[in-house]
């Protein structure tokens, strides 16, 4: 039996990588395109006000405000759990390229592939 290092060729962690990413903008889109639909259900014939400009509600802006959103059925907090999705999938593919660098033991991509995932916390973290 072949261990898991010799199973996970360049070829292999690619193809796993493209999966990774497909399946990551086909949730999102899914989960946008359904708030989307809901949101019009709900809103499609109200009136938009241009003439004043109002924000996102800060309940959108954390992850508890929009699963709390998500779990009673509010079609902006839906359209924004699937733009979160679109954000995490980058993210994921990173993870995946540590732990595959790691597994073959390659050091030196393992560290850049680290210092791209810290780079990406720290741009999603802060403010």
């Amino acid at each position: 039996m072949r261990s898991p290092r010799e199973c996970l060729t360049d070829n292999r962690i690619e193809q796993i990588i493209a999966i990774l990413l497909r399946a990551g903008v086909l949730a999102a889109v899914t989960v946008v395109l359904a708030g989307g639909l809901l949101y019009l259900s709900r809103h499609g014939a109200e009136q938009p006000h241009y003439s004043t400009f109002s924000g996102e509600p800060s309940r959108f802006r954390t992850l508890e405000g929009v699963w709390d959103g998500v779990k009673t059925g509010n079609a902006r907090s839906l359209i924004q759990l699937g733009l979160l999705l679109l954000l995490i999938t980058p993210v994921l593919r990173v993870l995946f390229s540590v732990f595959a660098f790691a597994l073959r033991r390659d050091l030196l991509y393992t560290l850049i592939t680290l210092f791209v995932l810290a780079v990406l916390f720290y741009s999603l973290g802060g403010r």
